[in-house]
């Protein structure tokens, strides 16, 4: 899961949670993810829990809706039923006073649009409605946005709008830590291009060192929630992992292995 939010209705109400994923395509093994973070989600903090799964091509959404039947062929014991985000159901938005009368929509916009060839574009729409509100909301968007776009051209066009706005320290973040790791670092090594480019350089960096270990702790976690042993090697091994696509993986498979030591294998 890339977030997790709690939902408050303006009446007051109980809420809910809302789980987040980006998903780049089709793949069988989610429901059974899905369900498990879910129930997991439900029974830790004792809350209605919902799943939003934001895709960036038609295809992929139009699978991700499900339902998905888990049980026996002859039984279903339960059934997932993702929120679904696509290009087909949210509209491009290209006008910066529009998007900033309703940033969850533009956001989730600009994220389902990720492969738009407009990208650029709506993307820098959505960074002006962000000059027009609070640090913090506009912090957390530059994030959300960072994350949910993946591995892709668009995210490349987001973290370059992102160095040319100032970064907002004083939250206590972890991957706000690792930045200023990685800026201290690099003004030791007395970098000839000086405090703008440590800026640009530290941020990059410290938002992926904060990604990675923010996924190797959900592995870790999932597996000590399901009471299953981590040997010292198997959390040296997670801990070290420096790329997001495995350490993804090896979360999934936590849900289902029996040794933590099978989160490793690559057999069928």
């Amino acid at each position: 899961m890339d977030s997790v939010l709690r939902i408050r209705p303006p009446d007051g109400g109980d809420g809910f949670l809302l789980a987040i994923e980006a998903q780049g395509r089709r793949a069988e093994d989610k429901p059974v993810s899905w369900a498990y973070y879910l129930s997991f989600l439900m029974a830790k903090y004792s809350c209605p829990a919902l799943l939003l799964v934001v895709c960036q091509d038609k295809a992929t959404a139009g699978w991700a809706v499900g339902p998905f039947p888990l049980g026996h062929a002859e039984w279903t014991a339960l059934s997932v039923q993702p929120l679904v985000l696509g290009p087909g159901n949210l509209p491009v938005i290209l006008d910066a006073e529009e998007a900033a009368q309703d940033l969850t929509l533009a956001a989730f916009s600009a994220l389902t649009h990720g492969r738009h060839p407009d990208v650029t574009a709506i993307l820098e729409t959505l960074a002006r409605a962000l000059d027009t509100v609070d640090r913090e909301t506009s912090k957390y968007y530059w994030e959300m946005l960072e994350i949910g776009l993946g591995d892709t051209r668009a995210r490349e066009t987001w973290r370059k709008l992102m160095n040319v706005r100032t970064y907002f320290p004083g939250r206590g973040t972890l991957i706000e830590e690792t930045y200023d790791k990685a800026l201290a670092e690099g003004r030791e090594r007395g970098l000839a291009e000086g405090r703008e480019k440590g800026l640009a350089e530290g941020r990059a960096e410290g938002c992926a060192e904060g990604r990675l270990r923010e996924r190797a702790q959900q592995v870790l976690r999932i597996l000590a929630h399901r009471e299953i042993d981590v040997p010292d090697a198997v959390r040296e091994r997670v801990s070290g992992c420096a790329d997001l696509d495995t350490l993804g993986l090896w979360l999934d498979r936590a849900f289902t292995v029996t040794r933590a030591e099978d989160i490793f294998d690559e057999r069928p």
